[in-house]
């Protein structure tokens, strides 16, 4: 197992996720306990030491199972990380009362690692709102030691990171971020890791890959991989990608069964970043598919001047760029309902003015609609 250094500790590169946990009949809540024992038994013999569950996984179900099969090993073998769930606004007045279900689900006394759950458009403004003592609360059971590293995970624009950065980031130590080969420009990865850098925080990765949507490729594409790297999967060019950014010390990856730990496992036993020649290789598969399911949008904002809806059309098509790439998920919806009903692509009139003047000759109106379309 390759380490990563993080303070005073030895990280496991390769993090167990716990979004995906193998389930039953009776569906997502279901989890599928003694599976889950056989995989923290196989990640804890090879290496693995750090696990990361969230108050939402599987229903509640995700923290009560790993808190059962980490319970049959020394506490002093692994790192737990949990989250305060804002994503739900609703619970933002309640971060006592998750916090000490969440301990007791998870059968310990304190968190290795806490994070403030997906800072997004949608929950920046309660996140930082101090009738809801959020920071507060944190900051203080870090103090008593019941939090031993605090930190937060975001899928929101750089907008927003920043906005959280210049609120709490002195007293974050690390941020998880969607990161792989594919974000790195889609969702402005580089840019988000570099902003981190400049504050010194280190990134913890979530979706590697990316849902599983970046394991298998084109036939042309995992041929030209496969010349480069014959021994390599598909999923390993992913993982070797995230090895090759040095402010990443923690990968997560969401295994739903013990072969895939296994293959996991088999790739985190080398460090063996891409070099330039195999990045670039890379960043052009990249390139091809997000130009068959996107729309090239510069941002150069010339249709913004002439909407008589004044909608942010920039925004709203790279938020119809991922929703469409991804076939649904919740990123956009999310983004979306941090705006005004009159600003969503709904508002769209579809006269046309904006294409008009757009140096892409995108079909904006088409897009706007298609989106409403797909948001139902």
């Amino acid at each position: 197992m390759i380490y990563r250094e993080f303070q005073d500790l030895r990280l496991s590169n390769l993090g167990m996720g716990c979004m995906r946990l193998p389930v039953g009949a009776g569906g997502a809540a279901d989890v599928d306990l003694p599976q889950v024992r056989e995989m923290v038994a196989c990640a804890l013999e090879h290496g693995v030491n750090y696990f990361d569950t969230a108050w939402g996984y599987h229903g509640g179900s995700s923290e009560k199972a790993l808190g059962e099969a980490l319970s049959a090993y020394p506490r002093e073998r692994w790192y737990v990380a949990d989250k305060f769930p804002g994503y739900d606004l609703t619970n933002m007045p309640k971060a006592k009362e998750i916090f000490e279900e969440q301990l007791r689900r998870l059968r310990v006394d304190y968190f290795d690692f806490y994070l403030f759950h997906n800072v997004c458009e949608l929950n920046i403004d309660a996140y930082l709102d101090p009738k809801y003592g959020i920071f507060d609360y944190l900051i203080g059971q870090k103090r008593s030691g019941r939090i031993r590293h605090l930190g937060f995970s975001c899928h929101g624009e750089l907008p927003v990171l920043k906005r959280f950065l210049d609120a709490y980031g002195q007293d974050m130590e690390f941020c998880q971020l969607q990161l792989n080969f594919l974000d790195w420009t889609f969702q402005h990865g580089k840019e988000k890791v570099a902003l981190l850098a400049e504050r010194g925080i280190p990134v913890w990765v979530m979706e590697p890959l990316r849902g599983g949507k970046l394991v298998t490729l084109g036939a042309e594409d995992e041929a030209k991989l496969r010349a480069l790297r014959p021994k390599e999967s598909v999923a390993a060019w992913s993982f070797r990608f995230l090895q090759g950014i040095p402010e990443a010390k923690v990968i997560l990856s969401g295994m739903s069964n013990l072969d895939q730990m296994k293959d996991n496992l088999r790739i985190f036993e080398t460090d063996a970043p891409l070099d330039e020649a195999e990045a670039a290789a890379l960043g052009e598969i990249a390139e091809r598919m997000l130009s068959a399911k996107t729309l090239p949008c510069t941002g150069c904002r010339y249709c913004t001047e002439y909407c008589p809806q004044e909608l942010d059309i920039p925004y709203l098509l790279s938020l119809y760029n991922e929703h469409a790439f991804t076939g649904g998920g919740f990123i956009a919806p999310m983004a979306l309902g941090a705006l005004d009903r009159e600003k969503w692509p709904s508002a769209c009139l579809g006269c046309g003015s904006c294409e008009k003047v757009c140096p892409q000759q995108l079909r904006i109106s088409e897009a706007m609609a298609d989106f409403s379309a797909r948001l139902g």
